[in-house]
């Protein structure tokens, strides 16, 4: 996993220098701070998929090229089998399958999610990143943080919300949740 990380922050640091853009610049664009964007690049410290969303948006390349080193090559249409989805294993919480990596020009980028459960007590740990985000829910349930607002979802419920908005998901029952993301 460690090795992987250090590929895509490799990835990223040569598309960024390419393109002339600084890491302080990038740092700005992506709401974090220098120190954290520095780690995310040197392999130091895993970069959530949130955030390698929108690296690849400042960078003008598909986020399967930053997470495999491939281009996508599918035009019109793709298949992923189940469980066949490009692993991303991107933040400690969850673990991301992209359903669409070799699509070429993609409008969102679509996950299967699987939040494991964590011991009660642990501390809720938010995220947020432009655009917005839908979620449905697969199997399991969830609880959802966003802003100042906690609920929790079943399976078959779903919700769309402005991602730029802290939020956080935590599995509930003691058991795995999953879920569909998709990020735009």
């Amino acid at each position: 996993m460690q090795e992987r990380i250090k590929e895509v922050a490799a990835r990223v640091k040569e598309l960024r220098e390419i393109l002339d853009i600084s890491q302080e610049n990038m740092s700005s664009d992506l709401r974090i701070s220098q120190e954290t964007y520095r780690r995310y690049e040197n392999g130091e410290e895993d970069i959530p998929a949130s955030i390698l969303y929108e690296i690849s948006r400042k960078l003008g390349v598909e986020m399967s090229i930053l997470l495999t080193g491939e281009a996508p090559r599918m035009h019109y249409f793709t298949v992923t089998r189940k469980g066949q989805g490009v692993s991303v294993e991107r933040r400690k919480q969850y673990k991301y399958q992209n359903l669409a990596a070799n699509f070429i020009n993609k409008k969102a980028e679509p996950f299967i999610v699987t939040v494991e459960p964590k011991p009660e007590g642990t501390p809720v740990h938010t995220n947020s990143h432009p655009g917005q985000e839908f979620n449905l829910i697969l199997e399991g349930s969830l609880k959802l943080f966003i802003k100042d607002h906690e609920f929790v979802l079943e399976e078959g419920d779903s919700i769309y919300f402005d991602s730029g908005c802290d939020h956080a998901m935590v599995a509930q029952n003691n058991k795995p949740a999953k879920f569909l993301a998709i990020i735009m």
